[in-house]
This record gives C-alpha cells, sequence and structure tokens, in this order.
C-alpha cells in the first residue's frame, strides 16, 4: 500500500506546477509578442509595397482624414474646434488659371512675316490703302550650331629696323582661354558642364549629340575638360565653403552614390552643405563617417539643422556647433505608423501638423516676429506633444513603428526644441533634403561614378549650379562668363564670382570690359567679332 503524501509535499507539487504554468503563460505571451512583431513589420512592408507601386511617395494623409487630425488637436489643447477645410470646389476655383495666352519673352529673336491676300498680290500694294492688321507670334526653334573661331595671329617687323642688327618679330600672345591650348571655347565648356550636371546627361549621350551636330567629340575628352574646369573652379568654390562657414546655421544632409571599382561598384557619398540665401554646396567622401563631416566643417562654430545620424554626434559634444532637430523626420516616423496604430499616429500627426500650419502663415516675417510667434503660440503645441509622447511610451509594444517614432521625438526631444530659441532657425531640414535631389536624378543616369577624382569634380560643379538656381541666376551664361575670368582673375577675389554676388560683379566695368574684349565670348553670343583687336 503506496505511503500517504503528507500536505507539505502536495503543496511543493501544486507549486511545482504553477511555476510550470506561468513559465508556459510567459513562453506564450513572448511568442505572441514576436508573431505581433512580424505581423506588424510585415504590414509595414506591405504598406510601402503599395506606395511604391500604386501610389505617390509624398507622404500625405488619406482624403477625409485631415479634419479628423484637426479635431482631434482641438480636443487635445483645449480649443475651439477648427473649421472646416475648403471644398475642392473652392479649391479648383482658386488654382484656376486664367485662360489668356501669357506673351511670349521679349528677349527671344523675331523673324516678321507678312501674309499678303492673293487679290493683294496680283494688283499689287499701290492699289489698295492698309488699314490694320493682326498679329500672331509663334515659338518655333532652330537648330543648335556650333561656330569655329579661327584666331589670325600675324608677325610683324619693323620696315625701318638696323641692317645687320637683330631682328625684332612682333606677334600678339593668343586670346586667353579656360584650358590652356585647348580646341573648346568657354560657351563650349559651359554647355558641356550644363549638359552633364543640370540635365543630367551621361558622356555618351553627349557624345552621340555632338556627333549629330558634326562634331566627334569623344566623351575621354568631354570627361578631361571637365576634370581641367574643376580645378579651375576650385578658388571659387572654396571661398563659397570659407564664407558659408561663417553664416550663423548651416542645413546638411547626404546621400550614398556608387563608385567604379575593379571587381564591383564601392559605396560612397555626397554631402550637401546648404547656407540658405548665400550658397548650396557639395562635397564628396569616400565614406559617411565623423571624418568627413569634419573635413567638410572645420572649424564651423553655429546651429547645425541635420537628421539624427551618430556622424554628426562629435560635433555637438564640442558644444561649438548646436543641433537643430528636424520636424519633417520626425514626422516621417509617424506616417509610418499610420497603418498599424492609426489612432496614435494622426494624434500625433495632428500636433505636426499644427506645428507647420503655423510656420507657414509667418514665412515671410522678420526672425524677431517669427521668433516671438514661436514663443506665444509654437510652444505650447510642442510642449503639449512631448507631455503626450510621455504618457504614451509606457503604454507601447518594443520596435513597432508607434515605439519607434515616440521614441526618436523623445530622444530628440531638445534638438526639436531649438527652433523656439532663434526666428532665423528652419523647423526642418527640407531645404538641404530637396538640394539632394540633383545627385539623386542624375544617379539614375549616370549609374555611378567612375573615379574618386570624378566625385570631386561633380561636387565642384553642382555647387555652382545649385548656387545659381538659388539666386535665379541662368547656369549657362554664369558658366559661360566664368571661364572668360577665371584664368586672369585674382585668386585673393574668386568669391566676387560666386553665384550670391555675381550680379554686383557684374555691374564692375572692369568686369564688363573683360567679358566684352573676350573674342570667344562675343562668337558663342552670335555677336559681330572685330576683326583686329589689341591684347
Amino acid at each position: 500500500m503506496p505511503k500517504a503524501t503528507s500536505a507539505a509535499d502536495r503543496i511543493a507539487v501544486l507549486e511545482q506546477q504553477v511555476a510550470a504554468i506561468i513559465g508556459e503563460r510567459d513562453q506564450l505571451i513572448a511568442q505572441r509578442d514576436q508573431y505581433k512583431k512580424l505581423y506588424l513589420d510585415m504590414l509595414e512592408l506591405c504598406r510601402k509595397l503599395e506606395r511604391g507601386i500604386l501610389g505617390q511617395k509624398r507622404e500625405k494623409l488619406p482624403s477625409g482624414e485631415e479634419q479628423l487630425t484637426l479635431d482631434v488637436l482641438g480636443m487635445l489643447l483645449g480649443g475651439q474646434p477648427t473649421p472646416p477645410p475648403e471644398t475642392e470646389q473652392v479649391k479648383a476655383h482658386e488654382r484656376a488659371k486664367p485662360t489668356g495666352r501669357k506673351p511670349l519673352p521679349e528677349n527671344l529673336p523675331r523673324v516678321d512675316v507678312d501674309v499678303i491676300p492673293p487679290e493683294v498680290q496680283q494688283k499689287g500694294l499701290d492699289a489698295f490703302e492698309k488699314i490694320g492688321e493682326d498679329v500672331t507670334e509663334t515659338v518655333e526653334r532652330r537648330p543648335a550650331s556650333l561656330v569655329v573661331v579661327r584666331v589670325h595671329k600675324p608677325k610683324f617687323v619693323a620696315r625701318d629696323r638696323e641692317r645687320g642688327g637683330e631682328t625684332r618679330v612682333l606677334q600678339s600672345p593668343p586670346p586667353e582661354l579656360p584650358i590652356e591650348r585647348g580646341i573648346a571655347g568657354p560657351g563650349l565648356l559651359a554647355d558641356t558642364v550644363v549638359k552633364r550636371w543640370q540635365d543630367h546627361l551621361p558622356l555618351y549621350r553627349m557624345e552621340r549629340i555632338f556627333s549629330r551636330e558634326g562634331l566627334e567629340l569623344a566623351r575621354s575628352t568631354i570627361c578631361g575638360w571637365h576634370e581641367e574646369l574643376a580645378r579651375l573652379a576650385w578658388a571659387v568654390v572654396d571661398a563659397m565653403w570659407a564664407d558659408a562657414l561663417t553664416a550663423p546655421y548651416l542645413c546638411t544632409d547626404a546621400t550614398g552614390v556608387l563608385v567604379q571599382a575593379l571587381e564591383k561598384c564601392r559605396a560612397a557619398h555626397f554631402f550637401v552643405v546648404a547656407a540658405p540665401e548665400r550658397h548650396v554646396l557639395f562635397g564628396y567622401a569616400q565614406k559617411h563617417d565623423s571624418a568627413a563631416v569634419d573635413r567638410l566643417l572645420a572649424g564651423y562654430k553655429g546651429y547645425l539643422v541635420a537628421d539624427a545620424h551618430s556622424v554628426y554626434d562629435h560635433l555637438y559634444k564640442k558644444k561649438a556647433v548646436i543641433e537643430v532637430g528636424c520636424w519633417a523626420h520626425n514626422r516621417r516616423y509617424f506616417f509610418k505608423a499610420l497603418t498599424s496604430d492609426p489612432e496614435r499616429a494622426r494624434t500625433a500627426l495632428a500636433y505636426i501638423k499644427a506645428l507647420f500650419k503655423l510656420e507657414r502663415a509667418h514665412a515671410t516675417a522678420t526672425p524677431e516676429v517669427r521668433l516671438r510667434m514661436r514663443q506665444q503660440e509654437a510652444r505650447p503645441i510642442v510642449e503639449a506633444f512631448f507631455a503626450w509622447c510621455e504618457s504614451e511610451q509606457p503604454r507601447l509594444l518594443d520596435e513597432t513603428p508607434i515605439a519607434k517614432a515616440v521614441g526618436y521625438a523623445l530622444n530628440q526631444r531638445v534638438a526639436l526644441s531649438r527652433f523656439l530659441e532663434d526666428g532665423r532657425l528652419p523647423i526642418h531640414n527640407n531645404f538641404s533634403e530637396g538640394q539632394l535631389r540633383r545627385e539623386a536624378i542624375g544617379r539614375k543616369n549616370w549609374i555611378f561614378l567612375g573615379s574618386d577624382e570624378g566625385g570631386e569634380t561633380n561636387a565642384t560643379f553642382v555647387s555652382l549650379l545649385a548656387s545659381c538656381q538659388l539666386h535665379e541666376i541662368e547656369p549657362l551664361g554664369y558658366l559661360r562668363d566664368l571661364f572668360c575670368l577665371l584664368p586672369s582673375w585674382p585668386k585673393s577675389r574668386a568669391l566676387e564670382l560666386a553665384p550670391a554676388y555675381w550680379r554686383q560683379t557684374l555691374e564692375d566695368p572692369e568686369t564688363q570690359r573683360r567679358l566684352s574684349d573676350n573674342v570667344y565670348r562675343q562668337a558663342s553670343l552670335g555677336a559681330p567679332v572685330p576683326q583686329q583687336i589689341t591684347l
């Protein structure tokens, strides 16, 4: 007969069973959380796939949710209900453009054609009295043309020279060229630069275009031209970098690029550093690391608007550079969480939308007025947003999109609040991100760089072209005149040739004289070239 177990033994068995059940429960909870995380990740991937194939990439709330987010914000801030957005009919009416055709630009050349009725042609103009006319203008295109400038350098000796003495031959030096002893003038060189980095044409396409125009020009030749021109333009770009580093704040970002190598392409990066209202500068780096940032921003002291990448962290530790966060980056995290946690995501997006709305309303205000607005109107929204993030964080499942969004916001709280301290600072880094599109569009065409030297050349000319766009300067004419001036321009005055100061430089009589005396420039403009010039 088995021996009866004591009460203590039975309790011990029960405790073991309970512990086993608890362990099994914890294991099931962990599995559930893991499956939920995988489900949310897959949901996010599906959403990205749908947007990539079927929808636009712009981060925009679905139709019908805009008023909901505004109502949520109104309730959270204890304010009055937000008035409904304008109807699509009203918006369409405001977007409607006048139906009249705009006059054509006056700077385009005109060709006048008289269309005479057949009866008038038969009897002659003398038999009729002209009582008026109707004039219409139609734009036509002439094929682009190349022109060869033949420079004659006659040699002279004096008629009254002494017999048996040394004969002195007089001959002028050739007119100045951007590339010494080259076959290309400043206009052609500028055209190739604009085609390559403004219009994003690969060299092989450019080679075919020139061939159609009757000039066999190898892509290797064009590439060699650009390398020499970049060395010529370094003085201007270096001066632009030195001037930009004196700005009170800079905006920066980076994008990847492939570089040709023996076995397979290797990765490199383009950085953009923008001093708004002054310069847009690009820098090439073999690696996206702190050393590359140090080379670009050596000696800079001021505010830096950037994303939260770790390559910039060492700058902030030195206290000379002050981090400014980007609310557009912050918004992106919450937009990604819309599918998996729509209620929380819409609440966060409502806060951020209110901040952007305030910034748009005061976009043209002075920094002093903008700072006052931010202190009075934007600060309460920022504080309410971060208070909401703190209250929601303990309730969130780790590694979910909404948890990552809230975590990013709280980690960047100080940097994201920095715009409240200075009315000059932007609320986002969209300006520098927009400038990087130049490289992104080019990358789709030329696929990869041929070498690190090619990356430096690329960064040099894209800096000049992007700065031209910033100051609304026509790039082809700017580069042509820049190449006319640079060979003999004093390096100590290189900053005067930057797009930011170009209009003032053109007003200088000495600059006008230099340009008007350049025979290659006159030929490229189609102006009559003097038969005799004195150099």
